[in-house]
């Protein structure tokens, strides 16, 4: 018998990580998750990636983890390969978080995990990614809580990571 995503949640989709390894996001069970789209010559790339590697440090031994997915769909923002795009994160802003492979999150090409987010929490007007650094907060049971705009700080999301954390 088939499942529906959206009864079982996020936790039952395959991705590939930056290195073409099939993941399986069951490993994530129990986990918070920051779901975001990242582009590397986006304008909103500083502060968001220096951001989300603060909040990972500071929670990620508490159950909390963050997933990339680099996307070039918006003004062409993530042109590197898989290597470069880690490179980029990592040397710069020390990020830690996984990164996964670059995937297309609005069109006919659009990923599974970016279908199920986005049939879980529709955007405003439209369901679609609208740009760069769309983030998505979900729970220990792969349950989509809440979604973010581009602008939105993670430091802002901080504490409703901190209250699905159970963390005072």
């Amino acid at each position: 018998m088939k499942r529906s995503w959206v009864k079982c949640g996020l936790l039952i989709l395959w991705v590939q990580d930056s290195s073409g390894k099939d993941v399986n996001l069951g490993l994530y069970k129990g986990k918070v998750l920051l779901v975001v789209n990242v582009a590397s010559q986006c304008g909103l790339a500083n502060t968001n990636y220096t951001e989300l590697s603060e909040i990972y440090s500071k929670y990620k031994d508490q159950g909390f983890d963050i997933l990339a997915f680099p996307c070039n769909q918006f003004a062409e923002q993530e042109p590197g390969t898989n290597e470069d795009i880690v490179q980029f994160a990592c040397s710069r802003f020390k990020a830690e978080f996984p990164i996964f492979d670059k995937v297309d999150v609005n069109g006919a090409n659009t990923a599974p995990v970016y279908k199920f987010l986005k049939n879980e929490k529709g955007g405003f007007l439209w369901d679609g990614i609208k740009w760069n650094f769309t983030k998505f907060l979900v729970d220990q049971n792969g349950h989509v809580v809440e979604r973010f705009a581009p602008t939105t700080s993670p430091r802002k999301i901080e504490k409703k990571i901190k209250k699905l954390l159970n963390i005072s």
